[in-house]
């Protein structure tokens, strides 16, 4: 079955002194449209929200962790079914709610348009993020080994199948407070990564993910950490180096927030207290 998250093209490249025709993988990346389709006054209404640029796959994961990330859909039940893309409706994905359910559309302020390099670009301000999750999340009842820690450096590597391949994907996983190893997706945005995860284990009734430990497999932006803070994961760890304001609002939530992680070291931004 082929792999729709890698294509392959014809490079030259150059080595040892000479020229040569080659064949080479690259991630793919394709928009994908996510719309919401509710009842008001026994009509359906469909309502566009985003337009993300993706990896191709996990599509019914990434829209619901978009949705639920972004502080559009807060309960899991309403849900009465998701349209995924088909051969003749391509990139277009449509989550319809129950007939029972109310929907705050004012939440939207226009449609959300979202690069494979940055989940905020589209939004009016940084405020307007803030205020989808007013609630911190809450201190966490465990403590983290450091040997744990130290050793999810090797686990995700071990699991970058097309980053093997392409060198061109970011990924997002979980793992468990002892270390063991969940599932992990990746994607060509950061961002869109992440919203599988989190759409995964919504789909699995996993959910919300405050036992977990999230790794990222590059730097930690201020939406990653708004998109985990939306998921009550308290523990975040990354390869990459955290932006001010991912420290900033990691605080804001509780949560504990680690980057440049390697296999002999790691900086605690926040929550050193819950490393053992």
């Amino acid at each position: 079955m082929k792999n729709k998250a890698i294509s392959d093209v014809e490079v030259i490249r150059f080595k040892n002194s000479e020229f040569k025709q080659v064949l080479d993988f690259v991630s793919v990346e394709e928009p994908l449209e996510i719309s919401l389709a509710y009842w008001k006054n026994e009509i359906l209404y469909t309502k566009n929200i985003s337009i993300t640029m993706r990896t191709p796959d996990a599509d019914k994961e990434l829209a619901l962790g978009f949705l639920v990330t972004e502080g559009i859909l807060t309960d899991l039940n309403s849900i009465n079914k998701i349209e995924e893309p088909t051969f003749a409706i391509q990139n277009k994905i449509t989550i319809e709610l129950k007939k029972d359910i109310e929907v705050d559309l004012s939440k939207i302020e226009r449609h959300f348009y979202t690069s494979s390099s940055c989940g905020v670009c589209g939004k009016s301000s940084i405020d307007s993020i803030r205020t989808v999750k007013n609630k911190k999340n809450e201190p966490i009842n465990f403590k983290i080994s450091k040997e744990v820690i130290l050793g999810l450096n090797e686990k995700i590597n071990s699991q970058q199948a097309v980053f093997e391949k392409t060198g061109g994907l970011h990924a997002s996983s979980l793992f468990t407070i002892d270390g063991d190893f969940i599932e992990l997706f990746e994607d060509v945005g950061r961002h869109n990564a992440l919203d599988k995860l989190i759409g995964s284990n919504c789909l699995k009734k996993n959910f919300p993910l405050a036992e977990n430990i999230l790794l990222l497999s590059g730097r930690i932006s201020f939406e990653l950490i708004q998109k985990a803070a939306m998921a009550n994961i308290s523990v975040v760890c990354a390869l990459g180096a955290p932006s001010s304001l991912a420290i900033e609002l990691a605080k804001e939530f509780n949560m504990t927030l680690i980057g440049f992680l390697k296999k002999d070291s790691f900086n605690i931004y926040n929550g050193s207290e819950n490393i053992l």
